[in-house]
């Protein structure tokens, strides 16, 4: 099982030619809603790459709910531990520009409100897959990650976005999946020694005990564990969208981390996910199935 603790959102996505700068108000040629959010994007992945899936989090009593788990609903995430409270439902705020970056507003709302005593609904046992994000409060994350490990639970942190007072505790974790930003900022946060990125990650790797997974973009992912450092490469694309990319991943890894495979193995599965997602628009729209995936390693 995989149990997911994160959040749901309801992604506004507007698309524009290129991407404003402060101040600046650019022309949109296209609009749309599509369910997001980092903890659902993530548990849609791993249940689209075959895995059982519980989430646990929280919606709004309000017209966005029911789109937000749209897509969670209909892959057979289990969703008995999301709560629907007063409160709004998170929602995303997107720009996609015409060379398919992206800049992104996060409104937490009914997100703000997953606490520490909602852990009970998540059922840690041994031999789960624990996963995790930074968009619901630090506590919450910092307590399940001590509570899944109680429980022989393996965890995954996937520290976006980056927030410095999280430094604290994702040496917890039994995989960190950041990307290249994120991993640097928290390199600076936790005074590892200076110098070039792999060196840094080994060294967070060896005194951490935990798997250090960086995302590279087209360049693909690297990762080090323990003295060894793996690397693998991004499928050859030209992205439509990079939204949701670095989710697809985290739940492809997770899927195959559970399913048996090694990390290169899981990690090569999950970085073909993620490039595929970069195909279409939108977040849990563009989540590749299992096929898709087979598909492009085969090909």
């Amino acid at each position: 099982m995989i149990i997911v603790v994160g959040s749901i959102n309801l992604d506004l996505i507007a698309t524009v030619g290129r991407l404003p700068g402060p101040g600046e108000t650019v022309p949109g040629s296209d609009f749309k809603s599509a369910p997001g959010g980092k903890g659902a994007n993530q548990a849609l992945a791993a249940a689209r790459a075959g895995a059982e899936v519980r989430m646990v989090g929280a919606v709004g009593k309000d017209a966005f709910a029911g789109e937000a788990v749209a897509y969670l609903k209909s892959d057979g995430v289990d969703l008995s531990g999301v709560a629907e409270i007063q409160a709004a439902t998170g929602i995303a705020l997107i720009l996609v520009g015409g060379d398919g970056e992206n800049m992104i507003a996060v409104v937490p709302g009914a997100n703000g409100s997953v606490v520490p005593g909602d852990l009970t609904k998540a059922q840690f046992k041994k031999g789960d897959i624990v996963l995790l994000q930074h968009e619901i409060p630090l506590a919450t994350v910092d307590a399940a990650l001590d509570a899944a490990r109680k429980a022989g639970a393996v965890t995954m942190l996937n520290t976006a976005p980056f927030r410095a007072e999280a430094a604290s505790f994702v040496g917890k974790a039994d995989y960190v999946v950041a990307n290249e930003t994120e991993f640097d900022l928290y390199a600076e946060a936790l005074s590892l020694p200076a110098g070039e990125r792999r060196a840094r990650m080994s060294e967070f790797a060896r005194s951490t005990g935990a798997a250090v997974i960086v995302t590279l973009g087209s360049d693909g992912v690297l990762a080090a564990r323990g003295d060894d450092l793996v690397h693998v490469d991004a499928l050859k694309i030209t992205p439509v969208d990079t939204v949701g990319a670095g989710d697809t991943f985290c739940g492809y890894l997770a899927a195959g981390l559970s399913a048996g495979l090694d990390l290169e193995d899981a990690l090569r599965r999950a970085a073909a996910a993620g490039s595929l997602a970069c195909l279409k628009p939108g977040a849990q729209p563009a989540i590749p199935l299992a096929a898709e995936v087979d598909a492009a390693l085969k090909g």
